[in-house]
């Protein structure tokens, strides 16, 4: 596990404390701030961000390295005050224009979609990361590397950005008088995630807010126009693979279907929204309208008590996968990956209420009650001791045993709300 990884395995038991009292200060003041089902979206996209982290170091990392090594014009010191707080402004402008071409750039906007698509704004946002965003998002970071600030310092300072922006994902902080006009703050970056007409497309500022008064990019929060959230484009869905490949795939659709070659590349180079004109003539979208209702299938209680138990023993192993992360062979990272993916689609599934989910589900619970037993073995440990053999079979095996049960009550639930409907 490399530094970046330790600290944010570190770091995850604080953003669970904040989330936990973020959200008994909302119940406090009578507000509604989370539903369970978005929650378990946004984090678990947070979650495969970092598994994919683990495979993509070689882009977030790796270039950086190399072009330090071969075309740093400056061989700064690692140990002065004045490279750190030199590197940390560096990153965030260089943040600033990968944060705005983000919102201006299809292509980039096709990564950066996943942190805007939930309707709801709280701590559980914020670690809503994309899967996709170190495919190109490296590119913004080279002029760090050509002055010579050291990999060691880049590493650091990017993480420090990141880390400060998780405390502005809330509506439980107003506004904070001069703060505001200096710093990315609550107020500010709830104006960033709005669909509004007077928020759209502004205030990118990491740690700064300064970037956005200097390049023209930045709006105040308005109090007679509440901030409404999400994207132009509903997801309106909780599987974490399609809110990472939807804007691809729809791009890639206008793309095929465009006559001139020159729109099809355009389209992925031009502003989010924009389609070639012969396209949305033949394959019309409907015009962009507030949003009514959020996006919230319902759920019937022991079925989300099983998702949210399901969901904390994914994340008990995605912590697991960091720590052997840099110790394990590819092919058992890789394999311990797609299972982990493979059961967060799951249980988004069953929070859609998809009837394929049952199985698919039933099926997994059973191959990890059983297989540990069987082969003695569990990714990343070499032997299974009997009482951790013992633990997988109780907890997945009942787990396998539940699902009928909980299926019958899900449709029982769901049958009520409909005569319900339907009554006079």
């Amino acid at each position: 596990m490399n530094t970046q990884e330790l600290i944010i395995t570190w770091a995850t038991p604080v953003f669970f404390l904040l989330i936990g009292i973020e959200l008994l200060v909302a119940k406090l003041r009578g507000r509604d701030a989370y539903a369970s089902s978005d929650a378990i979206n946004s984090i678990g996209l947070g979650v495969i961000s970092q598994l994919v982290a683990v495979f993509t170091k070689l882009l977030s990392i790796g270039i950086y390295a190399w072009c330090v090594q071969h075309f740093a014009l400056l061989r700064l010191p690692v140990h002065s005050a004045p490279v750190w707080v030199g590197a940390l402004l560096g990153y965030d402008l260089c943040y600033y224009w990968l944060h705005r071409m983000g919102h201006e750039v299809n292509i980039l906007w096709a990564a950066h979609v996943v942190h805007h698509q939930s309707e709801r704004y709280n701590l559980s946002t914020a670690l809503r990361q994309t899967g996709s965003g170190a495919l190109l998002g490296w590119i913004f970071y080279l002029p760090l590397a050509i002055l010579g600030v050291p990999v060691e310092v880049f590493v650091v300072v990017a993480l420090i950005d990141l880390l400060y922006q998780f405390w502005v994902h809330t509506e439980q902080i107003g506004r904070l008088g001069w703060f505001d006009r200096v710093f990315c703050s609550p107020s500010n970056h709830r104006a960033h995630h709005a669909v509004n007409d007077r928020y759209l497309d502004r205030n990118y500022g990491g740690i700064l807010i300064l970037w956005d008064r200097l390049f023209g990019s930045f709006v105040e929060e308005d109090g007679t126009d509440p901030p409404v959230y999400g994207t132009r484009s509903p997801l309106r869905s909780w599987n974490p693979l399609w809110a990472n490949a939807e804007v691809y795939w729809r791009t890639a659709q206008d793309a095929w279907h465009a006559q001139r070659w020159r729109d099809k590349l355009l389209v992925w180079i031009k502003p989010p929204g924009w389609r070639p004109a012969d396209v949305a003539a033949r394959f019309p979208k409907p015009a962009f309208a507030m949003p009514g209702e959020r996006y919230d299938p319902p759920i019937a209680v022991p079925l989300k008590f099983y998702v949210l138990l399901q969901f904390a023993l994914l994340l008990g192993m995605a912590t697991q996968f960091l720590g052997m992360a840099g110790s394990a062979a590819l092919p058992v990272l890789l394999l311990y990956a797609a299972y982990q993916l493979a059961g967060l689609c799951v249980l988004g599934a069953m929070m859609e209420g998809r009837r394929w989910a049952w199985w698919v589900e039933g099926l997994r619970v059973l191959a990890t009650a059983v297989l540990p037993l069987a082969s003695g073995h569990w990714f990343g440990i070499g032997h299974l001791d009997g009482r951790t053999a013992s633990a997988f079979v109780l907890v997945f095996g009942a787990s396998a045993l539940a699902l009928p049960w909980l299926r019958a009550s899900s449709l029982g639930a769901s049958q009520r709300g409909e005569c319900m409907t339907a009554g006079p």
